[in-house]
């Protein structure tokens, strides 16, 4: 091999390193930011299952009042009546 083989072959070896060396850097970036992705939605997923439970709760309690307003009514109807 010639002297400007070798150092052809020496440029592309340095090139070719520091490629790799960059594309490895960038799957380690781009894995660590799926895991915080992954942790925000978790989280997400979370709030929405605790704003569901907080809607059913409050979706009962609204039965339990009408109820109750329902009977309230009866009982002011009959004392109503009775004055």
């Amino acid at each position: 091999m010639s002297t400007t083989d070798t150092v052809l072959l020496s440029v592309l070896t340095a090139l070719l390193s520091i490629f790799f060396i960059l594309c490895i850097a960038v799957v380690i970036i781009i894995l660590k930011l799926l895991n915080s992705v992954r942790a925000v939605v978790a989280k997400a997923d979370d709030v929405i299952d605790s704003v569901e439970s907080a809607a059913d709760t409050f979706k009962n309690i609204g039965g339990k009042i009408s109820i109750l307003n329902l009977i309230g009514n009866v009982f002011e109807m009959g004392k109503k009546k009775r004055k």
